[in-house]
C-alpha cells in the first residue's frame, strides 16, 4: 500500500518536518513494514514560465521546432548575450529554449527546467547548441517529471487546473517535492489497504484522536428507497454456504459534464498511489477506493439493462475483462450481469469484485452512471482472482476482507465527488439490499494477557489500546472485558486476536527478548542427525547442495523415460499451478534438480556435482475423488480424521546427486577423471555405512538409468533403498547433460526405518593387526558382494576388514570366469595372531566359498 504523506496528513496531524525514514520505522513497529520509498527525484531550478513569443523553425530533417522566448522571473531571465543568435520578440530578460512540442502558444504558462536541474532518472540539464540556437533550458512534459506517461505535449498549467507567476516553484506546485512510502499489508489485515486504515493506525501510535470518516455515524449516506436501480441477488450455488454478495448498494448520477476532467490534485494523489488517471468518472472510484478502502463500479446508465442481477457463472460461460482477454468460466466465478425488466436478454458486466468488461464501461461521452458498492465473500474472489490469475485492486481488497458497513458510505462519497467535479445531480433513488451483519462481541479476561505475552496490562491500559483500533469495550466483571470488534477488522474472530492487538499497538518493544532453555536430554532428532551426516559427507566429497522447484510435468516423465506403468508417473495435480507447464508434484527429486544441472553447466561450469534433500509426493493409494473438507473451526471426529488422513499423500523424504563431468578435477596433480558410475554407487554405499547400516548392491534395469549400469540397493529388511549408476544415453540426449552423467536417489526414510547396527558392547583391540590376501576364480555372472558375504562370514569374528583390490578377466582364464582379490584383516581382542592363525582363517573362508559357489583358488 502506497501511503502519500501529504494525504495522510488531511485524516491525522502529521508535521511537515516528519522524516519520513523515521515514520517508516514506527510504522514497522506495529507491522506495516516500509516495502519501498519514493522521495522527491527533481532538483534545481524547475520553475513556471510564460512563454512570451515563439517562432516557427522547419529543419532539414524535416522536424518543425518553436523557438521560443519565455519569461522565467526575474531572478532567472537573463538579458540577451548573443547578438547571432536573438531571442524572438523585443528584448526584454527572459530566456531562449528550443522545444518541439506545438500544444502551447504565446502567453501559456509552462514549466520550465533551467540549467543545473536535474530530473529523473539523474538526468541533468544544461544549456546545449541545438538546431542553429542555444536552448538555455528545457520545456517539461508530464513524462520528463515523472507524473505520468503523457509525452504528447508539454505541460500547460491552465490544463491542469493550475496558475501561477514567472519565476514561482514548480516542485512544490506539482507537488514533486512529496514523499510516499510503500508499506506491506499482511494479508489478514485489509483494513490497511486504504488512507483511512493507514490514518487510523498513525493516529494510535501517535496517541491522537481519529475522526473515522468511514463510519456511517459520522459520513453521510443514502437512505434505501423503491425506487432504487433494480438489483436482484441469484446465488444458487454459494461456496461453503456463504453467499457470495451479502451486500449491494447502488446509487444514480445524472448529467456528467462529459467535458468534465479530473482535477490535478486528484491526479496527483493516484499516481501517487501507483495508479494511472483515466477519466474523472474512473478516477473518482478509484480515489474513493484508496481512501476508504471500497472497491467501486461506475456503469454506463445507458448501455445496462433494466436490472443488475449478481450470479454464478454457468459452465461454459465466457467472459471478455477490460484487459481485452476472453475467458472460460467456471462455475464457482461470482457474476455481474443484467437483463431486461422481463427477465430476458442480459449480458454479463463484471467478474464480482474482480474485474469489469468492457459492454458497459463509462467513456468519454458517459452523462449518466449507476455507482456499484458490494460486499463479496472473500474466499470466492480470491478463488476467482486466482482461478484466471487475475488480480486486482478490487481483488487484494475483497479477498483481505471489506468494512460490509462500508458500502453505503463510499457510494455516496464518490456520488458527492461526481456532483462537485463532473456537475452532475444525485438522484434520490437508492438501492440497498442486504443488512450489515451483527457485530462480534468477544470476552477477553485481562489476566490472559500477560499470561501469552509475557507483559502485565492493567484493564485500563487494555481497554485504551483495544478502543484505539476502534473496538466498544464494556466491562462486565472484574478485570473482564466485552469487546464489540469493529466492522473493519474480519480478522479478529477470537480473544488471542484480540490479545495480539494489544500486543501489537501497545509496542513489542516492550516484550522482552527471552531464549528458552533447551530441555535436558533433548537435542536434535534422529532425523535431522541423520540428515546432517548425510549432507556432510556429500559436501566433503565435493558435492554443493541445492534447492529446485517441486513441479514437474508428463513431459519431465517422458525425458526420462519412465515406463507408462510406472509408480513414479502418478502425480498429484495441483489445482492452481504457477505455470501450465508444470502442474504437477514430482515423484522424484531427479526430475527437478536436473534443470539446476543444466542451468549451471550453461553458465560455463565445466564439471557440476550437485546434490538435494526434499519432499516428494506420490498420488498411488489415495482415494478416488476429492478429499474431505470441513468448515474453518469444525473439529472432526475420529472417523472424519480417519478420511482426512487417508486423504493425504505420501510425502516421503530422498536425497538425490548427479556428478557431470568430471569426478576429480584436473590440476598440478594429475589430469583429472572423470565420473562413473561406480563413483555414485560408492557415495550410495558410504551415506549407508556413516548410518550404521549395511545394504546390498545389486544390478538393476530401472529408468533413468543405463541398464547395464545401474545398481539396486536393499535394506536388511528387504526396502529398496534407492538407485544409481550411469544414466541412460537418451536420457542425456533428451535433457541436454554430457554424456555418461552419473546420478543417485535414495529414501531417506526407507533408511530411518532400519535398526542402527553401531551399538557395540566390545572393547577396542590393542593388539596388531594381521593381513591375508587371497585371489578367487569365480563365474563372471556372480556378484562381488555375494561372494564378499560369504568369505565374511566363513572367516569369522575375527574378521575386522574386508577389501576387494583386484578384477581380473583375460586370456589366463576359462571362459565365462573371472578372478577377484580380497585382503582380509584379522585381529583378536586377547592377542597378538600369528601367521598360522590368520591363515587358517582365510582358509575357513575360502572353504566356504568353494563349497557354495565353486570358487578356486588362483595361484
Amino acid at each position: 500500500m502506497r501511503v502519500p504523506l501529504n494525504w495522510l496528513a488531511d485524516y491525522v496531524d502529521l508535521p511537515a518536518e516528519t522524516d519520513p525514514h523515521a515514520l517508516a520505522a514506527e510504522f514497522a513497529s506495529v507491522g506495516l513494514e516500509e516495502e519501498d520509498f519514493f522521495g522527491p527525484e527533481t532538483t534545481g531550478p524547475l520553475v513556471v514560465g510564460r512563454v512570451l513569443d515563439l517562432v516557427k523553425e522547419e529543419h532539414s530533417n524535416g522536424k518543425t521546432v518553436n523557438w521560443c522566448r519565455v519569461d522565467v522571473g526575474p531572478e532567472h531571465n537573463e538579458a540577451q548575450d548573443d547578438p547571432k543568435d536573438p531571442q524572438p520578440g523585443p528584448e526584454v530578460p527572459s530566456r531562449g529554449i528550443i522545444c518541439g512540442a506545438h500544444n502551447f502558444v504565446p502567453g501559456d504558462l509552462i514549466v520550465a527546467c533551467l540549467p543545473g536541474a536535474v530530473l529523473p532518472g539523474d538526468f541533468a540539464i544544461a544549456a546545449r547548441k541545438t538546431y542553429g540556437h542555444k536552448s538555455d533550458g528545457m520545456i517539461c512534459s508530464a513524462k520528463e517529471l515523472g507524473l505520468g506517461e503523457d509525452h504528447s505535449g508539454i505541460i500547460v498549467l491552465s490544463d491542469l487546473g493550475l496558475t501561477g507567476e514567472p519565476g514561482d516553484d514548480a516542485i512544490a506546485l506539482l507537488g514533486l517535492d512529496q514523499v510516499t512510502l510503500d508499506v506491506n499489508v499482511t494479508p489478514d489485515r485489509g483494513y490497511q489497504l486504504s488512507m483511512r486504515g493507514i490514518a487510523r493506525e498513525y493516529a494510535q501510535m501517535k496517541g491522537q484522536s481519529f475522526t473515522d470518516i468511514g463510519s456511517p455515524a459520522v459520513a453521510p449516506v443514502n437512505e434505501p428507497t423503491t425506487d432504487g436501480f433494480p438489483v436482484v441477488i441469484d446465488d444458487v450455488n454459494p461456496i461453503n454456504e456463504v453467499a457470495g454478495c451479502d451486500r449491494f448498494t447502488a446509487l444514480q448520477v445524472t448529467g456528467l459534464n462529459p467535458e468534465a476532467k479530473t482535477p490535478f490534485w486528484m491526479q496527483r494523489r493516484l499516481q501517487q498511489a501507483g495508479m494511472r488517471p483515466i477519466g474523472l468518472t474512473v478516477d473518482v472510484t478509484n480515489f474513493v477506493m484508496l481512501e476508504l478502502g471500497q472497491p467501486l463500479h461506475a456503469y454506463d446508465s445507458a448501455l445496462l439493462g433494466d436490472e443488475i442481477v449478481v450470479r454464478r457463472a454457468t459452465a461454459g460461460e465466457k467472459f471478455t475483462t477490460l484487459d481485452d482477454v476472453k475467458r472460460k468460466l467456471d462455475p464457482e466465478d461470482l457474476l455481474i450481469t443484467d437483463r431486461g425488466a422481463d427477465g430476458t436478454g442480459g449480458k454479463i458486466i463484471g467478474l464480482a469484485g474482480v474485474m469489469g468488461g468492457a459492454d458497459v464501461e463509462v467513456h468519454s461521452g458517459t452523462t449518466d452512471v449507476v455507482i456499484e458498492a458490494a460486499h463479496f465473500d472473500p474466499i470466492s474472489i480470491a478463488r476467482t482472482s486466482r482461478r484466471h490469475r487475475l488480480s486486482s485492486e478490487a481483488s487484494r481488497r475483497f479477498e483481505r476482507g471489506v468494512d460490509p458497513e462500508l458500502g453505503p458510505v463510499a457510494a455516496r462519497r464518490c456520488a458527492d465527488l461526481l456532483v462537485e467535479l463532473g456537475g452532475g445531480t444525485l438522484s434520490p433513488a437508492t438501492t440497498q439490499i442486504g443488512d450489515a451483519p451483527e457485530p462480534t462481541v468477544i470476552e477477553l479476561p485481562v489476566e490472559r494477557i500477560g499470561n501469552l505475552v509475557g507483559v502485565e496490562y492493567t484493564t485500563a491500559e487494555a481497554t485504551g489500546l483495544l478502543e484505539g483500533i476502534g473496538a466498544t469495550i464494556e466491562v462486565v466483571g472484574k478485570d473482564r472485558l466485552a469487546v464489540t470488534v469493529p466492522s473493519w477488522r474480519t480478522d479478529i474472530t477470537d480473544d488471542v486476536d484480540l490479545i495480539e492487538e494489544v500486543a501489537r499497538t501497545g509496542g513489542y518493544g516492550r516484550i522482552p527478548s527471552v531464549q528458552p532453555a533447551a530441555r535436558a536430554g533433548k537435542g536434535l532428532t534422529t532425523a535431522q542427525k541423520t540428515r546432517r551426516r548425510i549432507s556432510n559427507l556429500l559436501a566433503a566429497d565435493g558435492f554443493t547442495e541445492v534447492l529446485s522447484y517441486p513441479f514437474t510435468s508428463t513431459k519431465r516423465d517422458d525425458q526420462l523415460r519412465l515406463e507408462a506403468d510406472d509408480v513414479r508417473r502418478e502425480h498429484i495435480r495441483l489445482a492452481n499451478p504457477m505455470s501450465e507447464d508444470m502442474p504437477l508434484m514430482r515423484t522424484n527429486l531427479l526430475s527437478t534438480l536436473v534443470d539446476l544441472v543444466v542451468r549451471n553447466l550453461g553458465r560455463g561450469a565445466k564439471g557440476v556435482a550437485l546434490f538435494e534433500a526434499g519432499l516428494v509426493s506420490t498420488s498411488a493409494g489415495l482415494p478416488e475423488g476429492p478429499g474431505p473438507r470441513h468448515l474453518p473451526g469444525y473439529h472432526p471426529t475420529e472417523a472424519e480424521l480417519e478420511k482426512i488422513y487417508a486423504s493425504v499423500p505420501a510425502q516421503p523424504y530422498h536425497y538425490a546427486g548427479i556428478i557431470a563431468g568430471n569426478a576429480e578435477l584436473p590440476g598440478v596433480w594429475g589430469k583429472g577423471r572423470k565420473a562413473e558410475a561406480t563413483d555414485v554407487i560408492d557415495t550410495v554405499r558410504r551415506i549407508v555405512a556413516v548410518n550404521g547400516l549395511e545394504v546390498t548392491v545389486e544390478s538393476d534395469q530401472i529408468a533413468p538409468w543405463h541398464p547395464g549400469r545401474a545398481a539396486k540397493f536393499v535394506l536388511a529388511d528387504g526396502q529398496v533403498l534407492g538407485h544409481a549408476g550411469e544414466l541412460h544415453p537418451k536420457v542425456c540426449e533428451n535433457l541436454g547433460l554430457p554424456a555418461r552423467t552419473v546420478a543417485f536417489e535414495i529414501d531417506l526414510d526407507a533408511l530411518l526405518a532400519q535398526e542402527d547396527l553401531r551399538a557395540w558392547d566390545g572393547a577396542l583391540s590393542t593388539y596388531p593387526v594381521s593381513r591375508q590376501d587371497v585371489a578367487l576364480i569365480v563365474d563372471a555372472d556372480l556378484p562381488t558382494q555375494t561372494l564378499a558375504a560369504t568369505l565374511r562370514e566363513g572367516a569369522g569374528e575375527e574378521l575386522e576388514l574386508l577389501e576387494t583390490f583386484d578384477l581380473y578377466t583375460g586370456d589366463q582364464l576359462p571362459e565365462g570366469k573371472k578372478s577377484l582379490a580380497f585382503r582380509l584383516t584379522f585381529r583378536a581382542p586377547d592377542r597378538t595372531l600369528k601367521a598360522d592363525d590368520a591363515s587358517a582363517m582365510r582358509e575357513a573362508a575360502t572353504k566356504l566359498a568353494a563349497e557354495r559357489h565353486g570358487a578356486e583358488v588362483r595361484s
